[in-house]
């Protein structure tokens, strides 16, 4: 099933496949890379274990309490460019199964780029409660009580000071002999923050990556950089959708509430705010972009299909109201509804009512839409609505947190009995949000990424660089600076890139032992 929260809290934008349930959208994660299989050398011609090999380190199921004992955390390693006395890039992709990231081992990322240039080794690890990754074998609600932003940063931390990494000496490497290097991106960009903020110290130097710094619960500013940079015509006849629809609504107009859904398919949809969501997941298809993005993908169909009549292209202000409802309603029912449900039905496939199904009972783990909802019902929000009066909606104003707190008791009733408020206030107190400051960590951003607005960069804040908290920004889309490619084909991308390498170099250079 394809779930409206976590379309409001996953991303579909690397799940390509029409598969009903795994339409992941909208979640601050990376794009996977997997490296090749095989063994590979190192530059003097030494063999080195395939990347794909998976390792164990026994991590602590509860920081505050190690006498519950320890659990089976993966992680993967390449020590291709590694010579002694270099640095450990050490990086969690996040909110994912890791075992699609390897490719973050490798010099087609900024992880590889760094361990190349600095003669480096380069670890992944798997974040718990997500991939194989699991303290217990379920993720109920009493499993993932030990699901916290704390318990993730002490995972880092822990393993970077226990681990005996399986390398020529990689007993030898820990913090106080070895700098280490923590590297994030999204989600994880945020955590390589408030690890630094929280247990300074440990990584000598930190890469964030759009970095979700700032926890926020209405974060209807998800949809600004969209709005900003989609095609103009494409925007302004989203907009008189949007407004239509928050129209009829406001009048109760059910007859032609359901005349508009009918248009989309989508009149067995029981709920208009259900209707509302799906909606959105057109909007979510602008996070699978990048630099080198053809004109084929989804995002792109779905304009041309609003824009392009007759074999011409709307002026700026679009084609108008009936036509984009005529437009968009066809999109979803000659090509998109098939990409997002297949062949299920439009209530069990976008209905969010129905508490029964598996989508919200199953504690089955290796499940990431459930390990994210946890956190994000608990600490993060982020919650993708519609917009204050007063801005640009491309998205339903029906649409507000309490449309998805409400769906927290859906998933996890033994936890929340009414709907509840992340604690957002508490997690931006505790790791200092947008007010982080640290020594020696990179912050890289991208003018044209949904999350850009919880980063350092975000319109709402002016936060300075400088040069031992540097803050650059890109032209690119979400995490964009992360794959050597987007350098490329991007100067303004090559710019950070190159930029990051700069003060990694110019840091290890000053880097002493502790011991």
């Amino acid at each position: 099933m394809v779930r409206p929260f976590v379309v409001a809290a996953l991303l579909a934008a690397y799940a390509l496949a029409a598969v009903p349930g795994a339409m992941l959208r909208g979640i601050p994660a990376l794009p996977p890379i997997s490296a090749p299989e095989g063994p590979r050398t190192t530059p003097n011609g030494t063999a080195v274990p395939s990347i794909d090999t998976v390792y164990i380190f026994n991590q602590l199921i509860d920081h505050t309490n190690p006498g519950l004992g320890t659990f089976q955390q993966r992680y993967w390693m390449s020590w291709e460019y590694y010579k002694p006395g270099g640095p450990i890039i050490f990086m969690t992709p996040g909110e994912v199964n890791a075992q699609d990231y390897t490719g973050y081992l490798t010099n087609a990322t900024i992880n590889g780029l760094i361990a190349q240039q600095q003669n480096g080794a380069a670890v992944i690890i798997e974040h718990r409660f997500f991939g194989l990754s699991n303290p217990y074998p379920n993720l109920s609600s009493q499993s993932l009580a030990v699901l916290t932003i704390q318990q993730a940063i002490d995972d880092l931390v822990y393993f970077s000071q226990q681990a005996n990494l399986p390398m020529p000496g990689g007993d030898d490497v820990k913090p106080n002999t070895t700098p280490w290097i923590l590297v994030g991106g999204s989600y994880s960009g945020a955590l390589t923050s408030w690890t630094m903020v929280n247990q300074p110290g440990i990584f000598y130097a930190g890469y964030s990556s759009s970095g979700v710094v700032e926890a926020i619960t209405d974060y209807w500013a998800y949809f600004k950089p969209i709005q900003e940079y989609m095609p103009q015509n494409c925007s302004a006849d989203v907009q008189s959708v949007i407004a239509y629809l928050d129209g009829l609504y406001a009048a109760n107009d059910t007859h032609g509430l359901q005349e508009l859904k009918s248009a989309f398919g989508l009149g067995g949809l029981s709920h208009i705010d259900d209707f509302a969501n799906a909606l959105e997941n057109n909007l979510f298809d602008w996070q699978a972009l990048q630099p080198d993005t053809g004109p084929g993908a989804m995002f792109f169909q779905f304009c041309d299909a609003i824009e392009v009549k007759n074999g011409q292209i709307a002026g700026p202000s679009g084609w108008g109201l009936e036509n984009a409802i005529q437009a968009w309603g066809g999109f979803w029912n000659s090509t998109y509804y098939q990409y997002v449900c297949g062949d299920i039905d439009a209530e069990t496939c976008l209905g969010t009512y129905n508490t029964s199904q598996s989508y919200w009972t199953s504690t089955a783990v290796n499940n990431n839409a459930r390990s994210w909802t946890w956190m994000v019902c608990n600490q993060v929000g982020y919650y993708q609505d519609g917009p204050p009066v007063g801005q640009p909606a491309i998205v339903s104003r029906i649409l507000t947190p309490e449309y998805f707190e409400r769906q927290c008791v859906n998933m996890f009733p033994q936890k929340f009995s009414s709907p509840p408020q992340p604690a957002v206030v508490q997690v931006d107190e505790d790791y200092e949000g947008w007010g982080v400051e640290v020594d020696r960590l990179f912050f890289a951003n991208g003018q044209r990424d949904p999350w850009r607005e919880a980063t350092v960069s975000s319109d709402f804040i002016y936060k300075a660089s400088t040069d031992t908290q540097p803050i650059y920004v890109g032209d690119g889309f979400h995490c964009s600076d992360m794959i050597t490619e987007n350098g490329v084909v991007d100067a303004t991308i090559a710019n950070v890139q190159s930029a990051a390498l700069g003060y990694m170099k110019t840091w290890l250079a000053g880097w002493t032992p502790s011991t």
